[in-house]
């Protein structure tokens, strides 16, 4: 398997660290340890006070992996697996699900391991764009055009990041419609689930729907966890679970101990802490809003709907990756190109999770303006 870069953790390598405002980031504000244990049962808080630090299952907790299954109507523990962090999954799914030769349709702008790592194992990947003109909506028309007689693996990602977009229910079923008609599984990345900004927008798990969907979860999106690094896979397929804990073997062999107590806390206290979540990017996303209704001769965007995070365009005729590298540069804030998502439109991602929104949003509008005067 060979890699090539992955542009975004390149990016943010070179500045998440340096750069004093996080502007696009695309994950909720997080909480120090104790906040989290604070919002332990008893069972939780026995089993992190008790934590035995050696080898856990390979499959994950049971008392984890029960907790996840929870959130599912159609899965029961035997159907989750827990990783290292979502992009673990990404991994094995990919691995378990192609091999040299076979076909993936996915989408773009996307996150880069969702057609990067299927590249790895020698599988050709066709990316369907999804167009700001049709409110970022994916088109199961474009998507079962793509496909051919060796496709076996369908991705896609709702709410979606960098955009916001969240899929219909009538997408979701002709969705599902597709993968029975064609043979092949879908990759239903939903770490953003639970994000909706109306509550009743928000869809099946795609898991329950089919026994050949899989739906991916984890901790740094929707619960605001980055740093527990856990990740799940939910799917009814046993045979495909068995090939993604065969490969796990060669990798992680298991998850980290105090990741997965930290993560049943985190799980059983589910809606306080997307609640949580969901009213910081709300409150952020009014902000946001009135910002750019100041500037529409700089800026504009099709309104999110779920997640934390927005794709707005960049109007001042400056390509958006200068007008990023100076804003981070020039002034410590960071804005995320198109370009990190396989994207080649004068976008940017916007992250509306973080409590330091506010100050990112007066150095930018100070940025912008500077340029509006000529100081370019």
């Amino acid at each position: 398997m060979r890699f090539g870069d992955f542009r975004l953790e390149r990016y943010f390598g070179e500045w998440e660290f340096s750069a004093s405002i996080l502007l696009g980031s695309s994950d909720p504000e997080s909480m120090r340890i104790g906040d989290l244990l604070a919002l332990a049962d008893e069972d939780g808080r026995r089993r992190w006070e008790e934590l035995w630090l050696g080898y856990t299952e390979s499959a994950g907790l049971p008392a984890l992996r029960e907790a996840i299954a929870g959130q599912f109507a159609g899965c029961d523990a035997g159907d989750v697996l827990v990783f290292s962090a979502p992009e673990e999954a990404i991994f094995h799914v990919a691995a378990a699900v192609l091999e040299p030769g076979d076909h993936m349709v996915g989408i773009t702008p996307a996150y880069q391991s969702s057609y990067e790592v299927p590249r790895s194992v020698g599988a050709e990947v066709t990316l369907v764009p999804l167009r700001e003109d049709r409110g970022w909506a994916i088109d199961v028309d474009e998507l079962a055009a793509a496909v051919t007689a060796r496709t076996r693996l369908i991705y896609v990602n709702s709410p979606h990041n960098p955009t916001g977009a969240l899929m219909s229910a009538s997408t979701q079923r002709r969705l599902i419609e597709l993968v029975h008609s064609c043979g092949a599984y879908l990759f239903s990345d939903e770490v953003y689930r639970g994000l909706e900004f109306d509550p009743a927008d928000r869809l099946p798990a795609a898991a329950d729907l089919h026994p050949r969907a899989i739906s991916l979860g984890g901790l740094s999106k929707a619960y605001g966890l980055p740093g527990v690094r856990l990740g799940w896979t939910a799917c009814r397929d046993a045979g495909l679970n068995r090939r993604m804990l065969a490969a796990k073997d060669f990798t992680t062999i298991c998850a980290s101990a105090p990741s997965e107590v930290l993560a049943l806390i985190a799980v059983r206290a589910a809606d306080r802490l997307v609640d949580r979540a969901l009213t910081g990017i709300l409150r952020n996303l009014g902000l946001v809003d009135g910002f750019f209704a100041e500037r529409p001769e700089a800026v504009r965007w099709v309104r999110p709907r779920a997640g934390s995070v927005g794709f707005p365009e960049l109007l001042l005729g400056m390509p958006v990756a200068r007008f990023c590298e100076r804003l981070v540069a020039e002034h410590g804030v960071l804005l995320v190109p198109a370009g990190m998502f396989e994207s080649a439109t004068n976008h940017f991602r916007i992250g509306l999770g973080r409590a330091n929104l506010p100050d990112g949003l007066e150095v930018l509008g100070d940025f912008i303006a500077g340029l509006d005067a000529g100081q370019a």
